[in-house]
């Protein structure tokens, strides 16, 4: 921006941009609610109630990229406006030319930063901060589908590492020959499931097992379900509603990993709901890990009804959360990926297998805003 332009006090010409319409107000509206949540987080009668200064904590959080993206845009309105003013009022031609040229750089801007509050002002799916608990399935295809599961896990357990972000196996069943037939993980950081849940879906690979002597081309899959883990205040569990077992951890091959019962199963009778976690040597440790897996499972009973509304609505909704839905196709002998939600074939099957899934990751972002944006102007 050029701060060498004389302001002209002359009147402003009418712009034509947003400002014209409603959303200025709404920003408005916003911008004191912000302020108004900041200085309710300063009262020490917030501050000792947990709950209240959690929701105003998330609120907070929320509204500050708008805030702080309108505040941009309405510079960026100010600045065109006066220098359109210049241009229609001042004789001076040096100041023109400069006048000129703040236009040319400040349209575009001012329009990218329309269609960013535009996305801002949607609405999130409340769930996409939170951390995440994936679930790796083998499916179709027996020990090629564990195989399979296995190259998921080794795939998401990378690019969770490059996102720093951290990951523990809270329960794992191998297969016969190598893989799992099953191995669920917890997954912690910055705006986890809003990123992974477009991983939920039947995952189909097609490949020559390491078992096929003819060199035949074989199509097995394994299924993901992307959960957002439920917080303490999301759902109260009555511990009266759930039995605790234990029993011996085993490792591969059935071997004992120890002699102690640390292992933990929980059920919850009302939903018949079954977790373990034999992860830790501790049974407390054990205990806590799978609790939160099953609140997580409980809550995500009634996040799937909200998700199916959703996905009723929309025609192509991206992220259904359907787990028997074919997402996408990973062919070896042609070193294809293809996504099959938004007809998307990147041909880097092996640095997509070592956790380079970002790039596919962006596109489906990018297809589920168009389509938020499409929904949200009907």
């Amino acid at each position: 921006m050029r701060n060498t332009l004389r302001r002209s006090n002359a009147p402003h010409t009418k712009h034509r941009h947003m400002a014209d319409n409603n959303i200025l107000n709404r920003l408005d509206g916003l911008k004191l609610k912000f302020e108004e949540i900041g200085q309710q987080m300063t009262d020490p009668e917030v501050i000792g109630d947990m709950k209240k200064f959690v929701q105003l904590n998330k609120e907070y959080k929320e509204l500050k990229p708008i805030i702080e993206t309108s505040d941009r845009y309405r510079t960026a309105v100010n600045n065109l406006r006066e220098a359109k003013d210049i241009l229609a009022n001042e004789k001076d031609e040096d100041l023109r030319e400069m006048a000129r040229e703040e236009v040319a750089e400040l349209e575009p801007s001012i329009g990218k930063l329309e269609e960013e509050i535009k996305l801002l002002l949607i609405p999130k799916d409340p769930q996409d901060e939170k951390n995440a608990i994936v679930e790796i399935r083998g499916g179709t295809g027996g020990d090629e589908a564990a195989l399979f599961a296995g190259d998921l896990l080794r795939m998401y357990t990378k690019y969770v590492e490059s996102k720093g972000w951290r990951y523990e196996i809270n329960s794992a069943s191998e297969g016969s020959s190598g893989g799992y037939k099953e191995v669920v993980m917890k997954v912690t950081g910055d705006n986890v499931y809003g990123t992974l849940k477009y991983e939920s879906g039947v995952h189909r690979v097609q490949r020559v097992p390491q078992t096929e002597t003819q060199g035949r081309v074989h199509t097995s899959a394994a299924s993901v379900a992307v959960l957002p883990e439920a917080e303490e205040f999301d759902i109260e569990l009555n511990m009266n509603d759930i039995r605790k077992d234990t029993f011996c951890s085993s490792g591969p091959g059935g071997q004992s990993v120890n002699t102690t019962y640390s292992a933990i199963r929980l059920t919850h009778i009302p939903t018949g709901i079954v977790v373990q976690c034999q992860d830790q040597k501790s049974q407390l440790k054990n205990f806590d890990k799978a609790f939160e897996e099953l609140r997580t499972r409980i809550f995500n009973l009634e996040y799937q009804k909200y998700l199916d509304e959703i996905a009723g609505k929309r025609k192509t909704m991206v992220s259904t959360g359907d787990r028997s839905a074919k997402i996408r196709t990973y062919n070896y002998p042609q070193g294809r990926v293809t996504d099959h939600r938004i007809n998307y074939t990147i041909y880097n099957l092996s640095s997509f297998m070592d956790g380079d899934i970002q790039d596919v990751i962006d596109h489906l972002i990018v297809a589920e805003n168009a389509e938020r944006l499409k929904e949200s102007e009907l």
